[in-house]
């Protein structure tokens, strides 16, 4: 990800969005079928660069937002929430955004709700002017109750530093969060913050993990761990992370990205290289089966029978398609598991996209599409 640079201004790559909500019926289909792309339920007129469905249908959003000052252009991007009603709220006004004299600048990367729907964590891609002439970017977190007041945790801040993927708990009042211990995002540790008493200090303290997603509904999480020296081999592992205890699932041949646990909990996917997915059992880890489908970004169908698949990295433009899930055979050796090759089902008309994501109900759809800024959402087809 690009941050700012310095030439005599700051200047944040432009982050051109266009995000559409799609309900649809072919997501459930065996064949897709094209959508109607002209006949929005509502929009919104702006430059989005994140967003996320809150439990109840809520969807908060971030909006670009340029300033300058005498010496540079920066971002500071607002906040906003929209109800179920339609009516939308500023939560945040990202000029009035300042942490005493540090000289910054930031655009909203990801959003992440409490399990109450209460609650939400903004994550900021954030460059800060150390010197004159220097930068440093760095992922850091905001957490608000869902009227748009600050959380402090433990009456300190409301920002956590170095803080990247940070999730709630079940209790939605413990955060746990991965902070980086080899640059540039190649291995984490995990450390925790609380509502009432603030940061509370590192988990699995001396390990390092690549990945993790956490296990709906739960306090649990899968991990890919990987040893600091990067010497032995990914090991994918269940971890509780309030008691701290984990179970190892399985010994990979590999790790390239995307770990991503299936919704019940049941399964869990991931790339083992830049062309192959494997997808395993969580309860029966011998159950697994690869797939050559090509690096990619991908989503569960809440069924768990396809993946959806935009076949391009983040932040990069790709086509989206649907992907079978077979049966999860035994495997005696994973140096002798085939690798098949499913026949993938474009949809959007074979339109590029540059981000999606599912509703948490499976209603809707939502598409980044490159060069354009509003937000559209289409109702389910009846």
């Amino acid at each position: 990800m690009t941050g700012l640079r310095f030439t005599g201004q700051l200047v944040r790559r432009s982050r051109p969005y266009v995000l559409i909500l799609l309900a649809f019926r072919c997501f459930f289909a065996p064949q897709a079928r094209a959508q109607d792309l002209d006949k929005p339920l509502q929009s919104i007129d702006e430059e989005i660069t994140a967003f996320s469905f809150a439990p109840d249908g809520r969807i908060v959003y971030s909006v670009r937002r340029n300033i300058k000052t005498k010496k540079y252009d920066l971002q500071h991007d607002d906040i906003w929430l929209q109800e179920t009603n339609g009516k939308r709220r500023r939560l945040l006004q990202g000029d009035r955004f300042n942490r005493g004299e540090e000289l910054f600048s930031y655009a909203v990367d990801s959003f992440h709700w409490s399990p109450n729907g209460r609650l939400f964590l903004a994550q900021l891609f954030t460059t800060s002017v150390v010197d004159e002439g220097r930068t440093e970017d760095s992922f850091q977190t905001l957490a608000f109750e869902d009227s748009g007041k600050e959380l402090r945790l433990g009456k300190g801040e409301s920002l956590i530093k170095n803080c990247f993927n940070a999730t709630w708990l079940q209790d939605n009042a413990t955060i746990v969060y991965l902070n980086e211990e080899i640059k540039p995002r190649m291995l984490f540790s995990f450390r925790y913050a609380n509502i009432s008493t603030g940061p509370a200090g590192p988990a699995f303290e001396g390990r390092t993990f690549i990945d993790s997603d956490r296990i709906p509904r739960t306090n649990a999480a899968i991990a890919v761990e990987q040893d600091r020296a990067q010497s032995g081999p990914p090991r994918l592992q269940r971890l509780e992370l309030l008691a701290q205890d984990d179970k190892e699932v399985a010994t990979l041949d590999g790790y390239a990205a995307g770990l991503s646990v299936s919704p019940s909990g049941n399964k869990v996917a991931y790339f083992i290289d830049r062309e192959v997915l494997e997808v395993r059992d969580l309860a029966a880890p011998d159950h697994f089966v690869r797939l050559r489908v090509g690096l990619g970004v991908f989503h569960w169908s809440p069924d768990e029978n396809r993946i959806m698949l935009k076949r391009a990295v983040e932040r990069k433009s790709g086509d989206l398609v649907l992907i079978n899930i077979p049966q999860l055979p035994a495997q005696k050796s994973s140096k002798d598991v085939p690798i098949l090759t499913p026949t993938p089902q474009p949809i959007l008309r074979g339109i590029a996209i540059r981000e999606f994501n599912i509703s948490p109900d499976g209603r809707f759809l939502a598409v980044v599409l490159p060069g354009k800024r509003n937000l559209v959402v289409f109702p389910l087809p009846r």
